[in-house]
């Protein structure tokens, strides 16, 4: 079995530009068993790098979660309103950190007092280039809530502060379906306790 991995790119061109863009590429690869693949042609949807962030309070031991429509979810018999949390696309120039300090504001209206590595991944790579790195925020929740976003971004986010034990159970019958803030709230079940020790 071959351990050498390489690729080639023959031809990439972008097939649409919008809000976000859509390339197609012809490349091929080397395969476990040697030699290469045949020809491929794939689709790749292009959205940029993202931050996410879990706010979390643990003075009051609190959650800080969004709710917003989101049309990946359009043909959901249930609902195509999310519960998220707060998240953002990484524009030119901006750190890691900007980008999550700036979303945790604008989206759920709170400061960052401590903000704390949970890792960097890949979404949906079979088709996606984008690559998430996920953050928790301590925060202050006292008086957060209500109707957040921006108007020229035609953001319509409602702002949910919930106790931990509510948070936990919503995650247990399956009422947080989105990818991202089902890992951030698995990591924040698993380090809940050291999080109270240390920031209270």
């Amino acid at each position: 079995m071959s351990s050498h991995k390489a690729f080639e790119v023959l031809e990439r061109s972008t097939r649409y530009q919008g809000f976000f863009r859509i390339a197609v590429l012809r490349l091929r690869h080397t395969l476990f068993q040697g030699g290469w693949s045949a020809l491929l042609t794939r689709e790749l949807f292009e959205r940029g790098d993202s931050v996410a962030v879990v706010p979390y309070d643990p003075r009051q031991d609190k959650v800080v979660l969004i709710e917003q429509f989101r049309v990946g979810a359009i043909d959901d018999a249930a609902n195509p309103w999310l519960w998220e949390v707060v998240a953002g696309v990484v524009e030119n120039g901006e750190s890691l950190h900007e980008v999550a300090r700036r979303e945790t504001l604008e989206e759920a209206g709170c400061a960052i007092q401590h903000l704390l590595p949970i890792g960097s991944f890949y979404t949906t790579p079979g088709g996606s280039s984008e690559k998430a790195t996920l953050y928790c925020a301590i925060v202050d929740c006292t008086g957060l809530g209500g109707v957040l976003g921006l108007a020229e971004e035609h953001e319509d986010i409602r702002v949910h502060v919930l106790d931990f034990a509510g948070v936990q159970a919503m995650l247990e019958r399956g009422a947080i379906n989105s990818t991202i803030p089902y890992i951030g709230l698995q990591w924040l079940a698993q380090h809940r306790e050291r999080l109270r020790r240390d920031y209270i």
